[in-house]
């Protein structure tokens, strides 16, 4: 079968489309006819050796697939061949099928499409367990989403919404602030591009401030990281709670006094690690989530649909940090 593959250590100029033996379900695993692979910054990191797992060479990237269940292995009961998935892989997903955990797999409702199904778990996912279990996320909360147009950006604002939060959400352009509004973002900060002086800095806080209100954010959800971090830290509420996502913009280095001021929380989210050590609870955030989107109130945008051989100019885009809302890549 054919599989856009990750031969050597780089950037995705070094993915190769190529033919590789297709997978056989062991015990507990389905094999799914990949129709929709979605694209995520994991994507970029792993290829260049910089994720925290690294799969065995050659590999093809590609956390999340919807498609078809072609085989079920042994101990398989919730699937059988012909029904409609969307499933975590972790990698492997740009090719003609994928193998996956039974255990990780969902049924796609009928009336989605195989793209919108394929970017929602990880985005969704991450977001989910970020506000509820790392966040602690209430009604009535104001909420600083700093990377906002983009897939798990999106998927926090509408999150946030959904349980009753007000949302303030951070982007870098016009273009990514009409995307948030759409999202249902309650108000948008327009940030300029790193590097930031001292003044830059100071600034950004003041700007982020006076966006999030006096009493100041009490969760900040930094998908972005760099030199945003701190300006959105010094926003943060009595006893906020700071969530760090992501690091597009680099790895910030955070003053610890700050967080000693507003006795506040640094919160990580790891949602990979915590589907592994607790699938349960996973599991009832998903369900969550398939509520929610029965409900209308959260909605996977797809911006753009890239053929296999092009998976790599989609990762391209997430590595630049021009790319809005979901990517998806269609086997």
């Amino acid at each position: 079968m054919k599989a856009l593959l990750s031969t050597a250590t780089g950037g995705p100029e070094t993915l190769e489309l190529g033919e590789v033996a297709r997978p056989t379900p062991g015990k507990g695993q389905i094999v799914v006819d990949v129709k929709a692979c979605a694209v995520n910054f994991p994507d970029v990191l792993i290829i260049e050796d910089k994720y925290q797992f690294k799969p065995q060479r050659p590999f093809a990237p590609g956390g999340e697939v919807a498609g078809i269940v072609a085989e079920v292995g042994e101990g398989v009961t919730d699937f059988k061949v012909g029904d409609r998935v969307i499933a975590a892989c972790g990698n492997g997903g740009m090719a003609e099928a994928a193998l996956v955990n039974a255990a990780n797999s969902y049924p796609l409702p009928e009336g989605r499409d195989f793209a919108e199904g394929a970017a929602l778990l990880m985005t969704y996912g991450t977001s989910i367990h970020a506000l509820v279990d790392r966040g602690h996320i209430a009604e009535g909360d104001t909420l600083l989403v700093l990377g906002a147009s983009g897939g798990v950006g999106i998927a926090a604002v509408e999150l946030g919404k959904a349980f009753g939060a007000r949302v303030v959400a951070g982007v870098s352009s016009e273009e990514k602030a009409a995307i948030a509004r759409d999202a249902g973002a309650d108000e948008v900060v327009v940030y300029g591009r790193q590097p930031f002086d001292k003044d830059q800095s100071k600034a950004l806080a003041n700007t982020f401030k006076e966006a999030v209100g006096p009493n100041g954010a009490n969760v900040i959800y930094d998908a972005v990281g760099g030199d945003y971090a701190e300006p959105a830290l010094r926003s943060i509420a009595w006893e906020g709670r700071y969530l760090v996502v992501g690091f597009p913009a680099g790895i910030p280095r955070l003053p610890l006094n700050l967080t000693l001021l507003k006795s506040c929380d640094v919160a990580g989210v790891f949602w990979g690690a915590f589907v592994a050590r607790e699938p349960e609870r996973n599991r009832a955030n998903i369900a969550r989530l398939f509520q929610l989107w029965e409900q209308g109130k959260i909605k996977p945008r797809v911006t753009g649909t890239y053929a296999l051989a092009d998976g790599g100019q989609a990762i391209a885009k997430l590595g630049d940090r021009s790319a809005v809302g979901k990517l998806v890549v269609t086997p």
